[in-house]
């Protein structure tokens, strides 16, 4: 599951501690995977799961079910089944020890429930991601010491609840984050650091089918069945885009290679010929354009952090005190 370090200007835990969360974020949904499955499987609820890590050389040939389910009766069923949950290797170069910080918060430590008894192992994946996309939005929208309103349009938000689920844990997600660029907030669309490059996507979703036509540099035709529009060229906004994070990179010295991404699920995308730096993906090509990026498999690196970190020098936050926010619940 991809991490959601800033959505638009609300408060995120990864903008106060970037080189805290990444390594925790991935540490607990393993963890907190483990204790669900472990629950579903015995039916005992742990009130508080301790990691268990693999034994020296001479059990290696032992699964971690096998000790922790001395009976036989379902364990292979279990073994047989491909679990997708990341496990994704961090380079410590960066990291930080998180026993060197106090548990924070405790409303935001993830628990899941299981809030029905699913039927397979993909079924109980299903629902784990399902809780942990709303504890993403938690660490998206609040501190210990500060919260931000977030608009309810985002839980229902298919494409980011898609791509947080789909992407792999070593991915780092801005989603439409305003920026303040010479004293002015901009709202920029979507940007991806992954571990080789920082991904900057424009997304077109509006009307199903719509076929978007390249006219010129300043206009292109949005076509609808019958129905033709006169629309802005989305390349304006995805090449502005490039501008601020090239000139964000340039200033903290950061090499990473930016790719530009012209992106809709539910359209399609007529541009003669092809253009130097811009990927485009319409309903034809997302599966597969998704696909690959899903089979990251490169740790976490020094430069990636860096560049999130130089993004995030930039942002724009709007929050409230944690007191403030409880007087006015209290209120209601």
């Amino acid at each position: 599951m991809a991490q959601l370090i800033k959505l638009q200007d609300y408060i995120s835990r990864y903008e106060i501690d970037l080189a805290r969360y990444p390594t925790q974020f991935i540490r607990l949904k393993q963890n907190q995977w483990e204790r669900i499955k472990y629950q579903w499987q015995t039916g005992e609820t742990i009130e508080r799961w301790e990691h268990i890590e693999e034994e020296v050389k001479e059990e290696k040939k032992k699964s971690l079910f096998q000790k922790l389910f001395p009976f036989k009766k379902d364990v292979e069923v279990f073994e047989e089944e491909q679990e997708d949950i990341e496990k994704v290797n961090i380079s410590n170069d960066w990291a930080v020890e998180e026993n060197a910080y106090q548990e924070e918060d405790t409303t935001l430590i993830f628990e899941p429930n299981l809030v029905y008894t699913p039927k397979t192992l993909e079924e109980l994946k299903k629902m784990f991601i399902d809780q942990f996309f709303h504890f993403q939005m938690k660490w998206a929208s609040s501190t210990l010491r500060e919260k931000s309103y977030v608009d309810p349009k985002f839980m229902r938000d298919t494409f980011l609840r898609s791509m947080l689920q789909t992407l792999p844990d070593n991915y780092l997600v801005f989603y439409y984050p305003i920026l303040r660029v010479k004293k002015a907030p901009i709202e920029l669309d979507i940007i991806i650091m992954t571990p080789t490059e920082c991904l900057c996507i424009t997304v077109l979703e509006q009307e199903s089918q719509a076929v978007y036509i390249a006219n010129s540099e300043r206009f292109w035709l949005k076509k609808v069945g019958k129905n033709e529009k006169k629309v802005l060229s989305p390349l304006i906004q995805l090449n502005r885009m490039e501008k601020v994070i090239e000139q964000i990179f340039q200033q903290n010295q950061i090499e990473l290679p930016i790719r530009k991404v012209l992106l809709t699920r539910n359209g399609y995308i007529d541009y003669p010929g092809t253009m130097y730096g811009v990927s485009f993906v319409d309903k034809r090509k997302f599966p597969e354009w998704m696909g690959q990026l899903a089979r990251s498999v490169s740790p976490m690196k020094h430069m990636q952090i860096r560049g999130a970190q130089s993004i995030l020098n930039t942002v724009q936050t709007t929050s409230f005190h944690r007191d403030i926010w409880n007087t006015e619940n209290k209120e209601d």
